[in-house]
């Protein structure tokens, strides 16, 4: 759980300044689920350099509560959970001042959201808050007022959280959360597990993550993992203390963050992938007249694919379809042996260029369009699909047929300014398996939008 805040003070000497206003967004990794905002009577005077930052001026101040009015709601919405600030140094230890005048030795462990953007944005020319987001395309409202700031943090945060590939946040906090006992142990993680699409991950007692997977409803699945009796299973529940999970808003993200999550960090109960999850594929060729033969055979990383299939029923079945949908000849895709005119001909699904009546040119004019199609191979493209929230959707980036990430942007965004896109997106590794889950998803997912870039942008 983590305590996402912005404080504004009233400027002076160190250490005696005094809070003028406070906001403080409880967030558990995927929503706020609890706030408190407020102006403060600092009952010093506020400097007028910061009057006219932040536009809160000693009057606004007269009758709001002082700091000791509002300390123990600070401290029970602050309770375990760690403090997020954009400049943490500077906010914790304006807390902490105010609660040693109090008498209080007010202590949290904190995360700094201008050191975690250097380590997972690096080379941004500004790292202050307003350019950072800014340059982020996240919206940031009454700037330099607690409330606004904060709110901004929470959305850049969560960003961070998405970019954070090696888990590192995850994991330190998984290291300070409470042991349970194992009687009641299962049943109370599972409460905790909401029905959304995304990726979990299964940790021990040490943090360690010890199984990754994916599921359109993580609680459902999580619960089979506790309550099945197979082998594996039985040695998960002994050993799995705490669960993480990371929304993912749609399966095909969730599909490439488990590929590549699991690649990552060999999780001890995951089976090795270091085999592909493809066994078959579509290759093309031409012939000595110029037709292009399309044909399916087993996956070889040697061989250029035009698209890949996890077995062999799935390929021929797509291939036949192929062959009924663009009027191929059976005997250029490997589906009617012999010689002379395949059996399509006979039954006019075929237009005769198994017996010269058709034009190369007007064939492989077909077959184009499914190289097109299918094939993601130089082409630049944007895949928008659902995102973690009702006012967000996520964007699959692919570049000169290179698989770049996935991120995340608001409904009312608009997706006219690429440079922006780009810099949501959250790098991710470029492989086989990535690209086979990308095209066998967009095979089965024909509505999704796909908006073709031009390789300039």
């Amino acid at each position: 759980m983590y305590a996402i805040l912005d404080i504004e003070t009233t400027g002076g000497k160190y250490n005696e300044e005094g809070i003028t206003e406070i906001a403080v967004y409880k967030f558990d990794g995927h929503k706020v689920v609890d706030q408190f905002i407020s102006l403060i009577n600092p009952e010093i005077p506020i400097q007028p350099f910061v009057v006219g930052l932040t536009g809160i001026n000693n009057e606004m101040l007269r009758h709001a509560p002082k700091f000791y009015e509002v300390a123990k709601r600070i401290v029970e919405i602050t309770e375990g959970a760690i403090l997020v600030a954009h400049n943490a140094k500077f906010d914790y230890r304006i807390l902490r001042t105010e609660f040693r005048r109090l008498g209080f030795e007010y202590e949290r462990q904190s995360l700094c959201t201008v050191e975690l953007s250097k380590k997972l944005i690096p080379g941004l020319p500004s790292y202050s808050l307003g350019k950072l987001v800014r340059s982020l395309g996240i919206p940031l409202s009454d700037r330099h007022r607690a409330s606004g700031d904060a709110q901004a943090t929470v959305k850049l945060f969560k960003m961070l959280l998405a970019k954070d590939s090696e888990k590192e946040i995850l994991k330190s906090s998984v290291r300070n959360t409470p042991k349970l006992q194992m009687d009641d142990k299962l049943l109370r993680l599972l409460e905790d597990l909401p029905s959304i699409t995304g990726v979990y991950y299964l940790h021990n007692s040490e943090g360690d993550i010890i199984y990754i997977g994916k599921s359109k409803n993580i609680k459902k699945r999580v619960n089979q993992h506790f309550t099945s009796e197979n082998r594996k299973s039985l040695e998960i529940q002994k050993e799995v203390v705490s669960v993480s999970y990371e929304a993912t808003g749609n399966e095909l993200n969730a599909l490439l963050k488990e590929n590549e999550e699991i690649k990552r960090n060999k999780p001890k109960f995951n089976k090795s992938l270091s085999r592909t999850i493809f066994s078959y594929a579509l290759y093309q060729s031409k012939d000595e007249n110029g037709f292009i033969h399309l044909r399916i055979g087993k996956a070889d990383r040697r061989k250029k694919a035009v698209t890949t299939f996890t077995n062999q029923q799935q390929a021929r079945q797509m291939l036949s379809n192929l062959v009924e949908e663009y009027n191929l000849c059976q005997r250029y895709t490997g589906t009617h042996d012999g010689n002379g005119s395949c059996f399509h001909y006979s039954i006019k699904k075929c237009n005769g260029a198994c017996l010269g009546e058709e034009s190369t040119l007007e064939y492989n004019k077909r077959v184009q369009e499914i190289l097109d199609k299918y094939s993601y191979e130089k082409q630049n493209m944007l895949v928008i699909d659902r995102g973690r929230d009702l006012d967000e959707k996520s964007a699959l980036l692919v570049e000169e047929g290179q698989f770049k990430g996935i991120g995340y942007f608001n409904l009312n965004y608009q997706l006219n300014n690429m440079d922006i896109i780009k810099s949501i997106i959250t790098p991710m590794k470029n492989d086989r398996d990535a690209q086979h889950i990308i095209q066998n998803y967009l095979r089965k997912n024909n509505r999704l939008k796909v908006i073709m870039l031009d390789p300039a942008e």
